[in-house]
């Protein structure tokens, strides 16, 4: 589905304090630009930021970095991050957004940056054999992704589509990450710490079960 463009986005973002035009210049740098030095979180394809919004304000001691790359998507979720905050009485103060393709993450993050997790929600399934390759999960993106982590880091995952997920599970161990913790169906849990996406909400109301895992990098490597 083709979005809408928002005239408005561009300018609203450059106007935002936690909104970052230029992200190149941010390698090796990300953990000094927030107010206080804490692990650091990064979400990849943070859409309209509903999962950073939920997230941020429930967890002051980390700082996090939701990477899309739209202006007309971003932007919808600044707002809804400021609202977050706004509601708690705080300034937006551990949240940073910017706009870069996460295919070439490395560009604009480095191993000083030392993400200690990673979220990757509802990405594109990229059904056909051909295109597996662009999964956010192949081993091929994984190991982009292995440098730039602490050597404890987490990598989160959720999704609906029960290819990708099966897949994922077979994607981790070649990249050198084990499996800690897997469901079929997230909600079926009722766990306290999961924070609903846009996409989360709409495939649950249609009766669709989230699968989710957690994975770290493995010991041994």
């Amino acid at each position: 589905m083709r979005m809408r463009a928002k005239p408005w986005a561009g300018p609203e973002l450059d106007a935002c304090p936690f909104f970052l035009r230029n992200p190149k210049c941010m390698k090796n740098q990300w953990l000094d630009w927030f107010p206080r030095r804490q692990p650091l979180h990064v979400e990849l394809g943070c859409g309209k930021g509903w999962f950073l919004a939920g997230m941020a304000p429930r967890h002051p001691q980390y700082n996090y970095l939701g990477i899309d790359m739209k202006d007309a998507v971003l932007a919808p979720g600044k707002r809804l991050i400021e609202q977050a905050f706004a509601e708690q009485n705080r300034p937006v103060d551990n949240v940073a957004l910017t706009a870069y393709d996460i295919e070439r993450l490395p560009d604009i993050l480095g191993p000083q940056d030392r993400i200690s997790r990673l979220y990757i929600n509802f990405c594109n399934p990229w059904p056909k054999p051909r295109h597996h390759k662009r999964r956010l999960t192949h081993p091929r993106q994984l190991m982009l992704y292995r440098p730039l982590l602490e050597p404890d880091a987490e990598l989160w995952f959720k999704t609906d589509d029960d290819a990708l997920f099966a897949a994922t599970l077979r994607y981790l161990p070649e990249a050198g990450f084990s499996v800690f913790a897997q469901t079929h169906d997230l909600h079926a849990l009722h766990c306290p710490e999961n924070v609903m996406t846009e996409h989360e909400a709409m495939f649950s109301k249609e009766g669709i079960p989230i699968k989710a895992l957690k994975a770290r990098v493995s010991v041994s490597d």
